[in-house]
C-alpha cells in the first residue's frame, strides 16, 4: 500500500508539473471547465482547464473511442459475443450485473456504457482489446497522447477510484473532438435514451440532453474524488460546441453551469429555466454514495414511457465537424401565425409526455426550436392520457418534422388546425 501511494504521489507530481500544480494541488484541484468550437477547436471559455483531476467516468468515453478503432478495422463486430470475466463481474456499481461465463454483444456493452455507465461492460471491452485491463489501460494512455491529452494518465476502464487516474478538462476536450471526428458513424450512440437490458429499460444518466436545446451527448461521471463531471455537446444555428465541466458539487448545479457556459458560447443569454424545452432538470444524487463510479445515479431507472427506440443505423449523424449551415425559420407565413403541428405520443402520465416533447426537441431541434409545447389532457373512453404535442407550425415544416423523428424512431404524427382538438 505504501509503495502504491508514493507511486501515486509521484506521477501525480510529474503530470502537475506541465501545468504548474503541486502534487497536493493536483490531487484537490476541482470545478474546472471549457467551452470550445467542434470543428475549429477554438477556445471560448477557459476556467482552470489545465487543473488536474480525476475523469470518473469521462474514462469510458476513451473506452468507447478504441471500441470504435476496433469496429472500424475489423477487430470487433457490433454482433460479436465477448466473453465475461470473473474480473468483470467482480466490478461494483454502475453495472448490468454481469456473471462469469456469460458473453454479452460488442453494441450491447456500447450501449451499457453510454446509458448505464456499466463497469462491467467496461471490462468486458477492455479484456477483448488488451488481453488485461491493465495492458487496455496502457493502450488507452497511449492513445491520450496521440490525441494531445498530454495531461491525462489511465489505469482502468471504467473511471472506478484510482489515485493515478487523472486528466483535465482540455484534454476531454481533445477527447470529445477526436470522438466527433474520428468516429462519427458511432457518435450516435451518446444520444441514446434509454436501452432494455435483462427485460430492464435503462435511462442515460445525462439528464441535461433532455432540457437543453440541440444537446447530443457525450457523457456524465461522478466519483467522491472527482466530484460531478460532464462532457457535452451541443448544437444551435448550425454551429457545434463542445463543453466540459470537471468537480461539480451536484449533478444540477454541474448541468447548471454547462448549460449557462453553453449559452455563453453560443452568444445567447442565459434564460435559466426558460430555456428548458419542458422538463427541469432532477437533482438523482446520493449523498451516501459509496467509493464506486455511480455516475449520478447509483441506481437504474425505470423509463415508463413508450416511443419506439431508435437504432444507430437510421440515427442521423450528428452535423458536428464541419458544422451543417443553419437553417432558414419559417414558422409564418404571409406574416400570419401557422396553426400545424406534431404529436409524439399519448402517455399515461403528464411527466411522460413532457419527456416526449423534450426529446423530440432535441433530436429535431432547428425545426421544432419555435415550436410551442403542449402537454394536454384527454379521456379515452375510462383512461385519461397526455397528449404530447408541438405547435405553431406550418403544415411543411410539421410533416418534415414527423419524417425526422419517425427517422429516429419516435412515434410522430402531422395535426392539421381542423385536428388540434
Amino acid at each position: 500500500m505504501g509503495r502504491h501511494l508514493l507511486a501515486a504521489a509521484a506521477l501525480l507530481g510529474m503530470v502537475a508539473v506541465g501545468s504548474g500544480l503541486s502534487a497536493a494541488e493536483a490531487l484537490a484541484a476541482k470545478a474546472a471547465a471549457i467551452v470550445v468550437d467542434a470543428r475549429t477547436g477554438q477556445v471560448l471559455i477557459d476556467q482552470d482547464a489545465d487543473a488536474i483531476t480525476h475523469p470518473a467516468s469521462l474514462t469510458k468515453m476513451m473506452t468507447l473511442y478504441l471500441t470504435f478503432d476496433a469496429l472500424e478495422d475489423g477487430r470487433l463486430t457490433l454482433d460479436q459475443q465477448l466473453p465475461v470475466s470473473s474480473w468483470a463481474e467482480s466490478m461494483t456499481p454502475t453495472k448490468l450485473g454481469l456473471r462469469a461465463g456469460q458473453t454479452l454483444k460488442v453494441e450491447t456493452a456500447i450501449l451499457g456504457l453510454v446509458t448505464k455507465s456499466a463497469n462491467d461492460a467496461a471490462v468486458v471491452l477492455a479484456e477483448a482489446l488488451g488481453g488485461t485491463e491493465s495492458r487496455f489501460a496502457e493502450m488507452m494512455t497511449r492513445k491520450a497522447r496521440e490525441l494531445g491529452m498530454r495531461h491525462t494518465v489511465y489505469r482502468n476502464a471504467s473511471g472506478l477510484p484510482n489515485m493515478e487516474q487523472v486528466t483535465t478538462a482540455r484534454d476531454y476536450s481533445y477527447l470529445s473532438r477526436a470522438l466527433m471526428r474520428d468516429h462519427a458513424k458511432y457518435y450516435p450512440y451518446f444520444s441514446r435514451r434509454n436501452f432494455v437490458y435483462g427485460g430492464r429499460t435503462l435511462a442515460n444518466h445525462n439528464h441535461l440532453m433532455s432540457r437543453y436545446e440541440g444537446m447530443d451527448g457525450i457523457k456524465t461521471g461522478y466519483t467522491v474524488a472527482s466530484g460531478f463531471n460532464l462532457a457535452a455537446s451541443a448544437v444551435r444555428d448550425g454551429r457545434r460546441l463542445v463543453g466540459v465541466v470537471l468537480g461539480g458539487k451536484s449533478a444540477v448545479s454541474r448541468d447548471n453551469r454547462m448549460a449557462a457556459l453553453l449559452d455563453q458560447a453560443f452568444g445567447r443569454p442565459n434564460r435559466g429555466r426558460d430555456d428548458a424545452p419542458v422538463m427541469a432538470s432532477l437533482d438523482t444524487t446520493r449523498s451516501d454514495a459509496i467509493d464506486g463510479e455511480g455516475d449520478d445515479d447509483d441506481e437504474e431507472v425505470e423509463v415508463k414511457a413508450k416511443p419506439v427506440r431508435a437504432s444507430l443505423q437510421t440515427a442521423a449523424v450528428p452535423a458536428a465537424i464541419p458544422a451543417a449551415p443553419a437553417r432558414e425559420e419559417k414558422s409564418t407565413r404571409g406574416g400570419s401565425p401557422s396553426h400545424w403541428g406534431v404529436q409524439v405520443g399519448a402517455f399515461s402520465s403528464k411527466a411522460a409526455g413532457n419527456k416526449a416533447v423534450s426529446q423530440a426537441v432535441k433530436q429535431a431541434p432547428f425545426l421544432l426550436r419555435t415550436a410551442k409545447a403542449s402537454v394536454v389532457e384527454a379521456k379515452t373512453g375510462k383512461d385519461t392520457v397526455y397528449r404530447a404535442r408541438l405547435t405553431g407550425l406550418d403544415e411543411k415544416d410539421a410533416r418534415k418534422a414527423c419524417a425526422v423523428l419517425t427517422k429516429h424512431g419516435h412515434h410522430c404524427v402531422a395535426v392539421s388546425p381542423g385536428e388540434r382538438g
